[in-house]
């Protein structure tokens, strides 16, 4: 067990040297109005799966962002790349303006107490009820009960489970449980939400309700980036998209479809111009604009990266 340990302890030393050198070898600084930023990001598997190739790409704190492509196109990988479940082979991660090579394994939990995280299969804990799902978020991450008691049930009404806290998993329909999902997944407020396929379980009506939620969520200030392959629901949002192939960047439109769209060089170019979207921070006439978040830069990530 002390070999264990001490193996751990060098190579987080190791981690955070190799940082270090990459932020004084040149390297550009990291823009902090930045959630995401992916500096020539690859990380492969075998000739079967693609993984990423020398991904370079930009998401701004605030923003909306579709990510499409095809089965195996490289959409998971990127989604846990950026939970830190995988590392990349080559390349550099940055959240908040921060690296993600440099975290110990002490700073991981403490970072992903700061992701909210939505996944297709919703991964609720069934012999739970809905109050007690979102309630075990709180407490694994130290919440006193006051608070607890609090937060579960205001988070529940703004997501519309406001009659469902005392049921379980399997009393609910599949846009509840995802609501159930998203509610866990929101309750500490984060700065970043990754949801993954959050409609693909799901009908389309159900979906809409679904995509909304996240839509409201987003105009909190919560930067949120779907991986999807809803069609439907991608060209009717008109968000920006991007769109991995094998592996690789090959779109990323402002307002786009889940498909390339037929425009004229001088329309592609005038929508290329425009600022990227801006999310709505506050207004009374939302309620998850009332939740008690202040939105801004900040430093949302920093207690992950202090020793």
């Amino acid at each position: 067990m002390a070999a264990t340990e001490e193996r751990a302890r060098a190579r987080d030393a190791a981690r955070a040297q190799a940082a270090a050198r990459r932020a004084t070898d040149g390297a550009a600084a990291p823009d902090r109005a930045n959630a995401i930023e992916l500096r020539s990001v690859t990380r492969t598997y075998d000739v079967s799966k693609a993984g990423l190739r020398d991904t370079t790409l930009e998401i701004r704190r605030g923003e909306f962002v579709f990510l499409v492509g095809q089965t195996g196109s490289g959409k998971s990988t990127l989604m846990r790349l950026l939970v830190r479940e995988l590392e990349p082979e080559s390349g550099q991660i940055l959240v908040g303006g921060r690296d993600l090579a440099a975290l110990t394994r002490k700073q991981v939990a403490l970072y992903r107490r700061n992701l909210g995280v939505v996944f297709q299969d919703f991964k609720l804990l069934p012999n739970r009820t809905v109050y007690d799902n979102v309630a075990y978020v709180l407490q694994v991450t130290g919440s006193s009960r006051r608070e607890i008691r609090a937060k579960v049930p205001d988070i529940l009404r703004l997501t519309g489970l406001a009659t469902k806290l005392h049921h379980y998993p399997d009393q609910l329909s599949g846009g509840e449980q995802q609501r159930v999902s998203i509610a866990r997944a929101f309750v500490n407020h984060p700065p970043l939400l990754l949801a993954d396929e959050p409609t693909g379980n799901l009908d389309p009506e159900t979906s809409v309700g679904i995509m909304q939620l996240l839509y409201r969520i987003n105009r909190t200030g919560t930067t949120v980036l779907v991986a999807t392959h809803d069609h439907a629901m991608v060209d009717r949002m008109r968000r920006r998209v991007i769109e991995l192939d094998a592996g690789r960047l090959v779109r990323d439109e402002l307002a786009g479809r889940y498909a390339p769209s037929d425009m004229s060089t001088a329309e592609f170019g005038a929508l290329m111009s425009e600022p990227a979207p801006q999310p709505r921070r506050g207004g009374g006439e939302d309620p998850l604009a009332e939740a008690g978040r202040e939105p801004g830069l900040g430093a949302e990530f920093d207690e992950a990266f202090r020793d």
